[in-house]
């Protein structure tokens, strides 16, 4: 199955796609996300992802004497990862009599290291738990404002630790500023070996969720934080992270998958997948689209809301065309994940147009499309600048984090730690932003309507959303632009 490169699903941060920012100076930037890469039609370091059928109780021992080994099983979903395998060993499992499909298994990755980050004054008390706006840097905070999150917390609304959402990206920095006591070490995990060899030679005290690359602490921010430095949507809901993408940025869809599944098993009330890519459903890829339904209606069955990133490419994901290392294929012949998956909350970005002015314009990155789009939400737009804070220039339209401590420029000098001080933040835009403030209006709402209910809640968020553009449905912004406030009653 050949992997295409036709969207930008993991955020853009100063730029969009593979090309340079144009201003790396010391504006607190990170580098640019790309989409997963183009892979060959080789499995991943002889991975395959395996879809059972019937009693697949034999699948170990079957594999072992094909000189493989299963890596991960789970039996509900049916599904499994194995490795070690030959294409011809593949073949051979294809053939069994519990096996329904043998997929290769694929590389995602991001691009590559992030300029410098913004020091921060040191003077932090964690005092705005209860009331996330007097966040020290929540001036910046236009992302917050324009879905009215501070309106919900002036009414008491922010989340329940007993409500948890799943972060499937690059690991969360758990011992931020904002994030130490809302991640759920007990409960966190990573799918990540290199990582996992990373830590266990450079960081040995640090959990293996602790994150290299800064994607991941990002994202989890703004679903739940402390509000210490930057508010989230919520500042009392649990995190779990799952380490699906790796220091350089890179990962693999048996990783995904078996995040997804794992995250369901947790307990997780909602999953947010700010990653994704594209294949041809035509030469096998249908096969993986069954595998991916299957593991997605498994997480639904088990109660999860699950939020995804619709990309950043500025396609339509209904009619538009996608370049592909082979030519133009229409989009209907292709499968976008994780916006085709069932059950999903798909989500478009926002961004200001000026630094003062209309926060709802459709991000100029943002993929969209009539169908395909649930929602939309602040992801940022590159460029909005404000000449005149007493901390200089800076990038407002941006959605802004802590940088971990141990964010790595390359996993080859893990001794190059910019942000180890521990009071340094960086600003990210993108569709990967977009999806995480869904995720914290979901989380508020199952605290609100109980949990295993996430059609729902996927109701709740798009009947409650602003009606932005095109009355209705609109290809920009699905039922509208997310509206914390208006979602619970306010």
């Amino acid at each position: 199955m050949k992997r295409f490169l036709p969207f930008t699903t993991l955020a853009v941060a100063g730029c969009v796609g593979l090309a340079a920012c144009a201003d790396t100076s010391s504006d607190g930037i990170t580098a640019p996300e790309a989409a997963p890469a183009a892979s060959s039609v080789d499995a991943l370091d002889g991975q395959y992802l395996v879809l059972t059928r019937g009693n697949a109780q034999t699948l170990g021992s079957t594999v072992e004497a094909l000189g493989g080994t299963v890596t991960f099983h789970h039996a509900d979903a049916g599904f499994a990862v194995v490795g070690g395998l030959t294409p011809a060993a593949a073949a051979q499992l294809a053939g069994a009599s519990f096996v329904a499909e043998v997929q290769p298994d694929v590389e995602v990755s991001l691009p590559a290291p992030q300029p410098p980050v913004v020091a921060m004054a040191a003077d932090v008390e964690a005092n705005s738990v209860a009331n996330p706006a007097t966040a020290i840097r929540y001036t910046w905070q236009w992302n917050m404002r324009a879905i009215g999150a501070q309106h919900a917390w002036a009414a008491g609304k922010l989340g329940s630790p007993d409500v948890t959402v799943a972060i499937l990206d690059s690991g969360i920095d758990y011992t931020s500023l904002d994030m130490a006591g809302l991640v759920d070490l007990s409960r966190s995990t990573s799918f990540v070996a290199s990582d996992n060899a990373l830590r266990a030679a450079h960081f040995p005290s640090r959990h293996v969720v602790d994150d290299f690359n800064g994607h991941g602490t990002n994202v989890a921010s703004q679903v739940s934080s402390k509000a210490v430095a930057h508010a989230g949507v919520t500042s009392k809901t649990t995190l779990i992270g799952v380490k699906v993408l790796g220091a350089s940025g890179s990962g693999s869809t048996s990783g995904v998958l078996s995040g997804v599944l794992y995250a369901a098993d947790q307990g997780a009330d909602v999953i947010n997948m700010s990653l994704g890519s594209a294949f041809l459903k035509a030469g096998g890829g249908g096969s993986l689209v069954s595998l991916i339904n299957r593991v997605f209606s498994y997480a639904n069955r088990k109660g999860a809301v699950i939020v995804v990133a619709a990309g950043n490419d500025s396609v339509d994901l209904d009619h538009d065309l996608f370049p592909t290392p082979a030519g133009t294929v229409h989009y209907p012949s292709l499968y976008v994940t994780y916006c085709d998956a069932p059950n999903v909350v798909c989500v478009s970005a926002t961004g200001p147009q000026t630094a003062t002015g209309n926060l709802d314009v459709p991000a100029y990155y943002t993929n969209f499309g009539r169908s395909a789009i649930t929602v939309a939400a602040p992801g940022g737009n590159a460029g909005t600048t404000v000449s005149n804070w007493p901390w200089g220039p800076h990038v407002v339209s941006y959605v802004w984090s802590m940088c971990p401590v141990n964010y790595l420029i390359s996993p080859a000098t893990p001794g190059v730690r910019p942000c180890a001080s521990g009071g340094n933040v960086n600003g990210y835009a993108g569709t990967s932003q977009a999806a995480p403030h869904v995720a914290g209006l979901a989380a508020l709402l199952v605290a609100e309507m109980g949990k295993g209910n996430p059609a729902q809640v996927k109701a709740r968020i798009a009947q409650s959303a602003d009606d932005l553009g095109a009355p209705g449905t609109d290809p920009f912004y699905g039922k509208g632009r997310i509206n914390v406030a208006r979602a619970l009653g306010l």
